[in-house]
């Protein structure tokens, strides 16, 4: 059962080491828990539905309640201190293409807005429920999950769009297949959320990011449905499907995917490596970007997310050991940067990479500790973000965002942006701890992934004030760095005023020019994007 104010099943419950709790404490102070409104407070504030009646369409109060939200700080806090005030007045859940067009034609007629909904997993505000006195409808794809179609020759699938990763694996791994695509949220997101918002998977170096893998599919819009071939190449113009693509359900639902599709590789390991300081990790990843080398991921942490990641495994003894090694090898504590390297594929072409890789690594002095620590990351990746939910307990708050650069721009990015959001709270007397690490790199440059962890104040309106000012002065941060404003999260609500700088006044009215041609009387996830 999934959590209603949290991440994740509640089943699953990811503890913080006492060591790491205690560090936490040591850098930026002892955290105090606010009391949480319990579930009843909240479906109580769930009005009276101003929706038509239809078959498909549920007007229970917590099934409204549940669609209301995503996975955003501004979305936690409402949920955790009671304060959500905006719900939809429906939510529906088709089981067939026809009943999502019965849906459609229903909503048009009564001039309902749409806010499609996945996974529920967004970071970024694309389900905060609009400001309107118009009727908004929840559009549920959960249903819509079945694998319709496979071409083994092509390498192609056609799935449904509300289809959750899963879900998705396990069936194409049933036929020999993978898509590849595992995103941190992965057990509970969608391939139509993946696509909407241009998601990245942790083997993306390998895989490539959603768009690479999007073939085509079949979007059903306000003007009507807008089939999308799954053209190998084309020079008919401009890709229609980069249209689709981050849309953000502007254009409208997205009900079919059509996927490229890949055999499940012989071999696919993680190795983990230690380089003695961020300079000479951060050249050493390049040099392997460059290469081209068929690595899945190489995944570079800077040493304050080193030194809190080792704080976090809980294994005081066996870390205990590993430093000590480390030292002796010339990584030194806080110093070295932890790194972790994927290679996928046939043994041959595996044993052959390791080689290759191995001599830049050697160069940079770059300290193998084996296959254990990548086992570990592998078995404990989706579980990450449960410790969200125990970070909140224990009385902290903790959020990332992300962006990607060009080479050059890295080092000085990161040393900027962790600057700026370590000083951001100091009109409070207030410590961040903040941490980055390059996750999905590119012969061209990197995308940067920072967390920040801040104590969470009393109340829930000063606990949204010190999130805003975190996120803008990152954003500002971001952008002035001159990078992208959001590498695989989309833009939401989030990231919606910092559009601009990066696509410029004759990008923006493109694309408002495109979303009013598509959805004239803006019933389709208003206000998000643009």
């Amino acid at each position: 059962m999934r959590r209603w104010n949290g991440w994740g099943d509640l089943s699953v419950d990811v503890k913080l080491p006492a060591k790491g709790l205690e560090i936490l404490k040591g850098l930026i102070g002892e955290g105090f828990p606010v009391e949480e409104s319990p579930l009843e407070k909240i479906v109580e504030r769930v009005p009276a539905s101003k929706t038509p009646s239809h078959d498909l369409v549920s007007v229970d109060q917590e099934t409204r309640l549940n669609h209301a939200h995503g996975q955003s700080m501004p979305d936690w806090i409402d949920l955790r201190c009671g304060t959500l005030n905006k719900f939809p007045d429906g939510v529906a859940f088709p089981s067939t293409v026809e009943d999502l067009d019965d849906l459609m034609e229903f909503t048009g007629k009564h001039g309902i807005m749409i806010v499609p909904y996945g996974g529920g997993t967004s970071v970024a505000g694309h389900l905060k429920i609009p400001d309107t006195v118009r009727p908004v409808l929840s559009l549920s794809l959960r249903r819509l999950n079945r694998l319709t179609e496979i071409d083994p020759e092509s390498l192609l699938a056609t799935f449904e769009a509300g289809v959750l990763g899963p879900e998705l694996e396990a069936r194409l791994r049933a036929k020999g297949f993978t898509l590849g695509h595992f995103p941190q949220s992965f057990e509970y997101s969608s391939l139509g959320g993946w696509i909407m918002t241009r998601s990245s998977g942790q083997q993306s170096l390998h895989y490539g990011k959603i768009e690479n893998l999007f073939a085509g599919g079949e979007l059903h819009s306000p003007k009507g449905v807008m089939n999308l071939p799954p053209f190998p190449a084309s020079a008919a113009g401009p890709d229609l499907r980069h249209l689709v693509l981050g849309a953000e359900g502007r254009l409208g639902v997205l009900a079919k995917a059509i996927v490229r599709i890949s055999p499940l590789p012989e071999r696919d390991d993680v190795y983990g490596y230690f380089f003695p300081s961020w300079e000479s990790g951060v050249e050493a990843v390049r040099e392997l970007a460059v290469s081209r080398l068929p690595l899945s991921m190489i995944r570079l942490s800077n040493p304050v997310e080193t030194f809190t990641s080792l704080a976090l495994a809980g294994h005081e003894k066996q870390t205990g050991l590993l430093v000590s090694y480390l030292n002796l090898r010339g990584a030194r504590e806080k110093e070295a940067c932890m790194c972790l390297i994927g290679f996928i594929g046939a043994n041959r072409l595996v044993s052959a990479v390791k080689t290759e890789a191995k001599a830049i690594l050697k160069r940079f002095n770059a300290v193998y500790v084996g296959k254990v620590m990548g086992e570990a990351w592998k078995k404990n990746r989706f579980r990450m973000p449960y410790l969200r939910n125990s970070l909140w307990e224990a009385g902290y708050a903790v959020d990332t965002f992300e962006t990607a650069l060009t080479w050059e721009k890295v080092l000085p990015a990161v040393k900027s942006i962790e600057e700026r959001i370590r000083g951001a709270l100091a009109e409070y007397n207030e410590k961040v701890h903040v941490f980055t690490h390059l996750s999905h790199l590119y012969p061209t440059g990197s995308s940067i992934y920072t967390t920040f962890v801040f104590r969470i104040p009393k109340t829930a309106e000063e606990i949204l004030k010190r999130w805003q000012i975190l996120k803008k002065t990152a954003s500002l941060a971001v952008v002035e760095a001159g990078g992208t404003i959001s590498h695989h999260h989309g833009v939401g609500l989030d990231h919606k005023e910092y559009m601009d700088a990066e696509k410029g006044p004759v990008g923006m009215s493109i694309l408002k020019n495109v979303f009013d041609n598509v959805d004239p009387d803006r019933r389709m996830n208003p206000g998000k994007l643009i």
